[in-house]
Parts: structure tokens; sequence; C-alpha cells
């Protein structure tokens, strides 16, 4: 029989800690890991716990599918302002500025504004691990992905 141990409340880091966090098992580092100088550390401390309920709102703000494009987009060319969305997308403003919205209320992205331009960046390093790790899970289990009644 195996014994029971207690998982200790993962925290939750803020996009201004430059701390690396291992999301993808090609990191090297198993999740949950800081690597600073070659060791691993506890996270730092942090006014929230990431509680089940807090991870499943992060993750649903990447439940829509124009999310995701829009944060590849960024990943991929950097800063972006809307209407470069806009028209990479083929979408209309309004809809593009409803996600970005979105997705900056998340702590996904974060604006910049230059005149009457807003230009919009990924906020955090760790969120092209997470997307690549999200893609490789999503190829992996593709058809009971496609099959879940509640996805």
């Amino acid at each position: 029989m195996e014994e029971a141990h207690e998982m200790p409340e993962a925290e939750v880091m803020t996009p201004e800690q430059p701390a690396e966090l291992g999301l993808h098992p090609r990191a090297g580092r198993r999740v949950g890991q800081v690597r600073r100088s070659g060791s691993a550390r506890a996270l730092p401390d942090s006014r929230h716990t990431a509680t089940p309920e807090l991870v499943a709102r992060l993750l649903h703000g990447l439940s829509d599918p124009t999310r995701v494009r829009i944060l590849e987009l960024l990943i991929r060319e950097g800063e972006l302002h809307v209407s470069a969305l806009v028209e990479r997308l083929g979408q209309p403003q309004g809809r593009i500025s409803a996600h970005l919205g979105c997705l900056r209320t998340c702590g996904w992205v974060t604006v910049r504004r230059e005149g009457k331009f807003a230009y919009y960046r990924v906020v955090d390093e760790r969120v092209p691990l997470l997307l690549a790790l999200a893609k490789d899970l999503a190829a992996d289990h593709a058809a009971g992905v496609l099959g879940c009644p509640l996805a």
C-alpha cells in the first residue's frame, strides 16, 4: 500500500518576477521547479495561491481559437498593434479588441500606447512554453479532445 503524500499548494508568480518556470518537458526541468544557478528552488511568495479554480479561469482565457491565434502571432512576430492583428487574422477590429481585452485582463498580454496606436505583446516569457506544451498534448490526445462532450 502506497503512503499518501500531501502536495504543497502551488503559488502564482507575477509577470514581473524573472524566474524561469519549466513547463515543457523539453525544457529539461520538472513542472514546478525554478532553475537558478542550476538548482531547483521553491516559487516566491505571492498574494494568491494557484487553486484549481484560479488555474481553470486562467486557462479559460485560451478557450477561444482566436485568442490562441493572437498569442501565436505575438509570440512569432513580437509587439503588434490592433490593426496588424486585424489584418493578419481577417476578423473585425471590434472582435479582435474584445479578445485582446480578455487576454489583457487575464494577464496573457500587455499594452503600450503610442499616439493613437495600442501595441500588444506577450507579458510573460513562459507563455510560449505553455502554448508549446498545450499543442503537444492536443496533438497526442486529439481523438479524446475532439470527442470530449465538455470541451
